[in-house]
C-alpha cells in the first residue's frame, strides 16, 4: 500500500469503507471500516486491521479464527474516499464470522433491467 495517497477519512465522520478482494481471483470478500489508526496499521504490519464501529476498537482480521488477510495491493477510488484492498487470506480461508468464504451470501431478488423499465 501506498501511504502518501491521502485518504479522505473526514467525509464519514472519520472512517473509509474498506472493500476486500481476493487478488487471486477477484472475488469479494467483505466489506469493513478503518480509521486512520487502522489504515496506518494495516501498512505497518501488512493485514488488514479494521475499525470496529459496534466496539470501538481496531481489530485485525484473523487474529483469533487464523483466517488473516495478507495485503497483497491497494488502492483508493478517484474521491480518495474508499479503498479496495487486495489480499491472500491465510489459514482456512472463511473470511466470514459465519464460516464462509465470502461475506456475501445473502442473495437478494433483483428484477432483469427489461423487467424494470416496463414498469416506468
Amino acid at each position: 500500500m501506498n501511504d502518501d495517497m491521502n485518504i479522505d477519512f473526514g467525509k464519514m465522520q472519520g472512517l473509509v469503507p474498506a472493500i476486500v478482494q481476493d487478488s487471486a481471483n477477484g472475488e469479494i470478500l467483505m466489506l469493513g471500516f478503518m480509521n486512520r489508526e487502522a489504515y496506518e496499521k494495516t501498512l505497518a504490519i501488512g493485514y488488514v486491521t479494521f475499525y470496529s464501529r459496534t466496539r470501538n476498537e481496531l481489530w485485525t482480521k484473523g487474529e483469533t479464527s487464523g483466517n488473516r488477510l495478507k495485503v497483497m495491493s491497494a488502492a483508493t477510488d478517484c474521491d480518495r474516499d474508499s479503498l479496495l484492498i487486495q489480499v491472500q487470506v491465510e489459514g482456512a480461508g472463511m473470511v466470514c464470522h459465519e464460516g464462509t468464504r465470502t461475506c456475501f451470501t445473502k442473495a437478494i431478488a433483483a428484477a432483469p433491467t427489461a423487467e424494470l423499465e416496463n414498469t416506468r
